[in-house]
């Protein structure tokens, strides 16, 4: 765990630092293979490999894994500010299919934050480039830190 002494006050490295500390917590991205690709203030980038126990009947990759590699991307975006923020609503439009074999890339972009709400568009890309998915996130700030007693170091 990090000493909340050594972490940044950055955006840049508050994100890192953020990212490493949800990373510690994310056994569902870990089973599922994911790697954080890159992160910054409202923005992280995912990508996961399509492995053979993803793909459905169809021998494409499952949707609903799709999904949470976008949903996982969304995450780490909005929550790189170090405020807890969960989704209030989501949705998602497949355009292509995942191979297995491939890996995916999911880009998270902060499009508004407001308040305690925020819009992040994620792209879901396959490994020649080609959009699989569009994902649409609309955030909710709640109570607390990613990484607790660092607004309360700062103050």
């Amino acid at each position: 765990m990090t000493d909340m002494h050594d972490i940044p006050t950055d955006p840049q490295a508050l994100a890192e630092a953020v990212a490493e500390a949800m990373w510690s917590r994310d056994r569902a991205a870990q089973a599922l293979d994911m790697r954080i690709d890159s992160v910054g203030p409202g923005r992280a980038m995912l990508s996961m490999p399509v492995r053979g126990d993803m793909v459905n009947g169809h021998h494409i990759c499952h949707g609903g894994l799709i999904f949470s590699l976008a949903d996982t991307a969304f995450a780490y975006a909005c929550n790189a500010y170090n405020r807890n923020t969960v989704a209030s609503g989501c949705n998602i439009d497949f355009v292509a299919p995942g191979r297995e074999g491939d890996t995916l890339q999911a880009e998270a972009v902060e499009r508004s934050l407001s308040g305690r709400t925020g819009v992040y568009d994620v792209t879901v890309r396959d490994g020649a480039g080609n959009t699989v998915a569009l994902f649409r996130g609309k955030s909710y700030r709640i109570a607390g830190e990613v990484i607790a007693g660092l607004a309360a170091e700062k103050a």
